[in-house]
């Protein structure tokens, strides 16, 4: 049995992912490291907790000794890293512990497994030959778009936040440790997820709760910002093909060819709620209000997917019209139970 090391599992991709790989990887053992910050939740990962392939750490990937002592203690064979800060606001305010978790931590991952798979630039240990580090990163690296193009893999790199700044650094650690070393590294950049699980704090999850809590649905500037919405599961599908699959050195960018501004969003999910959980009067679209946009803000994001589509044979399953859906569906579930379950 090989050990796999997740790193941010309890979060909203990682708890998504880490059930669909352990469905599809009998022979792997996987291990989850992750710090439960505010981001991440045990409760999402509660269809595997008793699973007999999974095992969970709480524990911080800038903690380097502990990383260590996994190594040591589970001897892994490949790392699959999702653990990051990640919310551009939250970058903007507190730009400190973004530099920390994703500079830093991505630093002591991939510098423990080097010195634990290799010998030297180049020169695997026998027993690691096929050991793999596969970086999860995001479209935000190469900054903004105008109304045309798309971001492909050899785009230039332009940060435009804290947040997305700190990606780009730990994308090019990786890379380094490809082009120095000759490590076995892949990375994939994602455009937005959607889907079940994901925090409070994000767009879809903010309109859905606030629309259902009979508050006001804020929304940046006039709601033009455009993005390329992926639906969670499809992105899991590619990063575990990217790591089965994927040429050592490659970046692969996953993207769900699903443009869509954030109003046109805010409107889908509301006519939804409409459909599946009506008001007693009137439509969740009356709630929607418009708020001082965001320092910085991009203004679209759009990836071209290509590349894994093409030498991989990826493709996304859903598009947004049936993703939302079931993501709506999700959090009616999760939101209108815990109301009942409250009221009871």
């Amino acid at each position: 049995m090989n050990y796999l090391l997740v790193t941010g599992g309890a979060g909203f991709i990682g708890s998504n992912f880490v059930p669909y790989f352990l469905e599809n990887n009998s022979d792997i053992h996987l291990v989850n490291l992750d710090a439960l910050t505010y981001a991440g939740d045990l409760g999402n990962l509660k269809e595997v907790e008793d699973h007999d392939r999974y095992t969970f750490i709480k524990g911080d990937i800038c903690d380097r000794e502990l990383i260590e002592e996994l190594f040591e203690r589970f001897d892994f064979k490949g790392v699959i890293h999702f653990a990051a800060e990640s919310h551009v606001d939250n970058s903007i305010a507190n730009p400190d512990a973004f530099m920390q978790t994703n500079i830093i931590g991505t630093f002591n991952l991939i510098d423990v497994a080097k010195k634990w798979w290799m010998v030297g630039p180049g020169i695997y240990k026998e027993a690691y030959g096929n050991a793999r580090f596969h970086h999860v990163s995001t479209d935000e690296v190469y900054g903004t778009l105008g109304k045309e193009g798309l971001f492909m893999e050899m785009t230039p790199y332009a940060p435009n936040s804290p947040y997305s700044a700190s990606k780009a650094s730990s994308d090019f650690i990786v890379r380094s440790y490809h082009h120095t070393y000759g490590m076995n590294v892949v990375t994939t950049n994602c455009s937005n997820n959607y889907g079940p699980k994901q925090h409070d704090e994000k767009l879809i999850p903010t309109i859905i709760r606030k629309a259902l809590g009979g508050e006001e649905i804020p929304i940046y500037g006039d709601g033009s910002n455009i993005r390329d919405w992926l639906y969670v599961l499809d992105h899991c599908k590619g990063i575990a093909l990217a790591y089965d699959k994927g040429v050592s050195g490659e970046t692969y960018n996953i993207g769900g060819r699903n443009e869509r501004n954030n109003l046109y969003i805010a409107n889908k999910v509301c006519e939804l709620l409409d459909a599946k959980h009506p008001k007693s009067s009137g439509s969740y679209k009356e709630r929607i209000t418009f708020v001082k946009d965001r320092a910085g803000h991009d203004f679209r994001y759009a990836i071209d997917a290509s590349k894994i589509e093409n030498e991989l044979g990826w493709k996304a399953d859903e598009n947004f019209e049936s993703g939302i859906e079931k993501t709506i569906d999700w959090y009616l579930n999760r939101y209108v139970e815990k109301e009942n379950s409250s009221l009871a």
